[in-house]
């Protein structure tokens, strides 16, 4: 496989040392880096993929190299800047960052140019389980999905909660978000992707109800949902260890990327 990664930052690294330990076979590598970090990810590519990794910054590079499977691991702008050129040059694209959907616009727009191009856009079930029932039960009619994401108050750091609690005094635990999972994906980008993916598995944007909240007593990202359906109701709780690097990012979700391109791989996909 040729695989493009859109940035090089704690996603996409952690990506390759996991394909790489799983013996992926990946013959190829392309990443779109922004301008000022292109020469740093190159020196660092250059001892893990020294014969066939590449380093571009325009998105008609990485689309001309002709990768067989995109990953964006970027953030909220990237999927805007360029996920829609490479949907519609035909190539599949899988979006971490699936809180940037919350966008109704940009979500018509990603929708049209995977038609465009003949391919489609892939969204990972990232730091949650369970997305493969919630998925498979709404044929089926489903009332209600409620999400609870807690984590310790410095994992909140540089997001709206900040002005709404004292998260370095926090001695308990403090709810200071309840609204949709729309409202969560826009005010919480880099922390509120599980509410995203389940309001795109299950009952929609503005139907999912979430609750955010800052815990002292907390050393982990701590996922919760409740599910009430027409013929099955259940809870998942998860409880993430929080990424060394990015506090903000529990290491599952890396894992649950690497599913995705290693079933690409695979003779059996599970």
């Amino acid at each position: 496989m040729h695989l493009g990664l859109i940035g090089y930052g704690n996603i996409a690294r952690t990506l390759l040392k996991v394909l790489a330990q799983e013996q992926a076979a990946i013959s190829a590598l392309t990443v779109l880096s922004l301008p000022e970090f292109a020469e740093g990810v190159e020196g660092e590519l250059a001892t893990t993929f020294p014969a066939s990794a590449r380093v571009v910054t325009r998105a008609e590079e990485l689309i001309a190299a002709g990768p067989d499977l995109v990953v964006e691991c970027a953030g909220h702008q990237a999927v805007a800047q360029h996920a829609t050129a490479v949907l519609r040059a035909g190539i599949e694209t899988l979006i971490v960052s699936i809180g940037a959907l919350a966008d109704a616009g940009l979500y018509a727009q990603l929708t049209r140019a995977a038609h465009e191009g003949g391919s489609r856009f892939l969204l990972p079930a990232g730091a949650i389980g369970g997305v493969d029932i919630l998925s498979a039960l709404r044929p089926a009619g489903i009332s209600a999905v409620t999400y609870t994401g807690r984590k310790p108050p410095m994992a909140w750091t540089g997001t709206p909660a900040e002005a709404l609690v004292d998260l370095a005094g926090l001695t308990e635990e403090a709810v200071f978000f309840e609204g949709t999972a729309r409202d969560a994906a826009t005010l919480y980008p880099k922390n509120a992707n599980v509410a995203a993916t389940l309001a795109l598995a299950g009952i929609g944007w503005d139907e999912t109800r979430v609750r955010l909240i800052a815990d002292p007593a907390v050393g982990r990202n701590i996922h919760e949902y409740s599910v009430t359906s027409e013929v099955a109701d259940y809870t998942i709780r998860i409880e993430g260890k929080p990424s060394v690097d990015n506090p903000k990012t529990s290491v599952t979700t890396v894992y649950s990327v690497a599913r995705e391109v290693l079933n690409r791989l695979r003779e059996v996909a599970i």
